[in-house]
């Protein structure tokens, strides 16, 4: 199984030659860190076993994509071929230039102490060890069978960062002023009190807005909090969790949805969207509405999207094409009406404010997001 030479073709094409991130790449076997993984099916998700095909597992770890490996509370590493897990991933090695690109945007000088939060599969703790040294990397992940999987796997390759089983959104058992660098491959709503407490006067936080494609970095004040900017580029990762899985109930209120007449029915000026895949409306409409859950779909020429809140707000939109929907609401905010204004804003002022914003976070890590007249608090 000759990895090097997959190794060296990812890192040609997840940074560039010059890149001091390219020789960790290139001298980290990736496929060790994913030896079975989930791909999407329609009945579920499917095992992949990558020692029973090395072609297909080789293929899969050296291509530039992020790999799931834990589906609700089902990891792959423990899983038979029988499975069809149906829940959301709950861990994934994330695509390789992604992780990059997220140091990169930390700076990263070669003496700083970095806070990796999020180790999953333990690919991005092993990158940054290489690319620094053990001492100066510390990861950490809510699940402890990530963590000492991680552990084990990372000893294969000859790197020994520390790896600690800590929920980060909660305290963290650090000195205040412990790291000069913290990068999260897991997203959060606000800016965790605990990572400006551990994070020097001077340091650099590198973060996504959870429920958005919104890549926050931001640089620690003398005062402890910390000022930056929304990034243009778009990052998205799965939300931070504290137990071992997420939160039921997204299923069952777009299902409702898919199937209520509604308090309201109006007809919308717009055409359907597939919100979720429209990156930018999205994050827009999150921060203004945080929590909305969303699925689409085609039949033929008929267009339906459907949204829900975990407040019991639900809307249904369909159309046939490019036509103006037929849109159902229910509940105590109208979801669809929400999206509308957004798609307003958008239409007359030519862009959407939220990205290139900047990031005021006060101490106690509440955060504000402001461009121009606009300005929002994040919730």
């Amino acid at each position: 199984m000759n990895w090097t030479t997959c190794a060296a073709a990812l890192a040609d094409v997840s940074t560039h030659r010059h890149s001091r991130w390219a020789p960790a790449v290139a001298a980290t076997p990736r496929h060790l860190f994913t030896p079975r993984w989930w791909k999407r099916r329609a009945d579920g998700w499917e095992l992949r076993d990558g020692p029973s095909d090395p072609d297909r597992w080789l293929e899969a770890a050296y291509r530039d994509t992020s790999l799931v490996t834990r589906v609700g509370p089902l990891h792959a590493d423990y899983a038979t071929a029988a499975d069809r897990p149906c829940g959301r991933p709950t861990s994934s090695a994330t695509l390789p230039s992604l992780v990059v690109g997220m140091f990169q945007h930390a700076h990263i000088d070669d003496g700083d102490r970095l806070l990796d939060v999020g180790t999953g599969s333990g690919y991005g703790a092993a990158l940054a060890a290489r690319r620094l040294s053990d001492g100066q990397v510390t990861s950490v992940d809510v699940d402890a069978y990530l963590t000492e999987a991680a552990r084990k796997r990372m000893s294969e390759v000859g790197v020994a960062p520390t790896l600690d089983t800590i929920d980060a959104t909660g305290d963290l058992p650090y000195e205040p002023a412990s790291f000069d660098r913290i990068v999260a491959t897991v997203s959060v709503r606000t800016i965790p009190e605990s990572w400006l407490r551990v994070l020097r006067p001077g340091g650099r936080l590198v973060t996504t807005i959870a429920g958005t494609s919104l890549l926050v970095t931001a640089e620690k004040d003398e005062d402890g909090g910390a000022n930056g900017r929304i990034e243009w580029e778009r990052a998205g990762f799965m939300h931070a969790r504290h137990g071992d899985d997420y939160p039921p109930g997204a299923a069952v209120r777009l299902a409702k949805a898919a199937e209520l007449d509604g308090d309201e029915v109006t007809r919308g000026p717009y055409p359907v969207v597939d919100v979720a895949n429209a990156w930018d409306l999205a994050s827009m409409l999150d921060i203004t509405v945080p929590g909305i859950e969303h699925e689409y779909r085609e039949e033929g020429e008929r267009r339906v999207a459907l949204m829900a809140h975990a407040d019991g707000s639900w809307a249904r939109a369909t159309a046939a094409g490019d036509e103006r929907p037929t849109v159902h609401q229910g509940g105590t905010r109208r979801l669809w009406d929400a999206l509308d204004t957004v798609r307003d804003y958008w239409l007359s002022n030519g862009e959407l404010p939220v990205r290139g914003a900047r990031v005021d976070i006060t101490p106690d890590g509440h955060t504000f997001l402001g461009r121009g007249k606009w300005s929002a608090e994040l919730r």
